[in-house]
């Protein structure tokens, strides 16, 4: 069995490749073959050691992944040899809120999915419809969950809305999906012409080009009628707090998505852009398990297609992990692990 483990936290060469023998589960534990795993920023940040909570010497790298149930302890109830299965980016969270004890992280603190064969706890899983390709089963867990708790966490989404994204990364384009099948319109800012194409392609009503209108909070006005956005989901902060708060409308919610050892600047809103506004800005990180299978039940009934944009074999990590901090790629950066 093939692993790749983060050997030195803060080097770029130090996820280093492992070969051992495939582990056996527990009794409540599930062995996974894993066909596929994608990158995050997140992933990005653990490598180079600047995200906020420490990686473990030697874990196994990556939170997203999907795979197939090959073997079961003797108590799992949850799941049966041959399911298609996802892990949760917070292992043992399942319902409710984050709690300090329950914040270990796949792929950081407790190993992850960049692996042939992977054993969790049947609690960590969740079930994936086998109608997904493996590639867009292993883009939903961090990216897809955070989407969906940025318009979803702060209240009922309501149709009719209008959700505002930022950008074309994961988040923006599954946010931008995840709005259009709750029946809102959806407002893009982009700095990309293929970022720009792709988000028209998942349903954003308009997109506006911050190359040309970098005071873009202006033109979020005059397509809303000067109401503003109900939602942003900021993704791009801090620098562009202040346009997102003058885009928000009188109630509007400012979702923060960012993490914050990436974007080590001020937080600064200006008296002038507050002054006359009564949006809430709150934070959410990723989410329980029960809101990954929130997520997972949206896509199958929606028939909705996560974003994949570059797939690389399993002996061609490091050209994954390159190709990705480049920045300029749009959709899942996935990893074929079997086959």
């Amino acid at each position: 069995m093939r692993s790749y483990r983060l050997d030195k936290p803060g080097h770029p060469d130090g996820l280093v490749l492992h070969h051992g023998e495939p582990p056996t589960p527990g009794a409540t534990e599930v062995l996974v073959k894993v066909h596929a795993a994608s990158l995050n920023r997140r992933d990005a940040l653990i490598l180079s050691g600047r995200y906020p909570l420490p990686a473990r010497p030697g874990v196994v790298a990556l939170s997203d992944g999907a795979g197939e149930v090959v073997a079961t302890g003797a108590a799992v109830t949850r799941f049966r040899t041959g399911d298609h299965v996802t892990g949760s980016y917070f292992p043992r969270w399942t319902d409710g809120r984050l709690r300090p004890d329950l914040a270990d992280q796949l792929g950081c603190t407790v190993d992850g999915l960049l692996t042939e064969y992977a054993v969790l706890d049947e609690q960590a899983l969740a079930a994936v419809p086998a109608g997904l390709g493996w590639a867009e089963a292993a883009s939903l867990t961090c990216a897809g969950v955070a989407a969906w708790r940025a318009l979803t966490g702060g209240g009922p989404l309501l149709a009719g809305q209008t959700v505002l994204t930022l950008g074309s990364g994961d988040v923006s384009l599954f946010a931008a999906q995840f709005a259009k099948v709750h029946g809102c319109r959806v407002i893009a800012v982009s700095g990309s012409d293929a970022g720009a194409e792709r988000l028209a392609e998942v349903g954003a009503d308009h997109v506006i080009d911050r190359r040309r209108t970098p005071e873009w909070s202006g033109e979020v006005r005059r397509l809303t009628g000067g109401a503003g956005a109900d939602v942003v989901v900021e993704t791009h902060g801090p620098a562009t707090i202040e346009q997102s708060v003058r885009a928000a409308a009188l109630y509007g919610q400012i979702v923060l998505l960012w993490v914050v050892g990436d974007r080590p600047a001020a937080l600064r809103i200006t008296d002038e852009a507050y002054a006359g506004s009564l949006a809430t800005i709150r934070r959410e990180f990723v989410g329980s398990r029960s809101d990954l299978e929130a997520v997972i039940r949206a896509v199958d009934v929606h028939g909705l297609r996560p974003v994949v944009g570059r797939e690389f074999g399993f002996d061609e990590v490091p050209k994954a992990y390159g190709h990705f901090l480049d920045r300029g790629t749009v959709g899942k950066t996935v990893i074929r692990v079997a086959g």
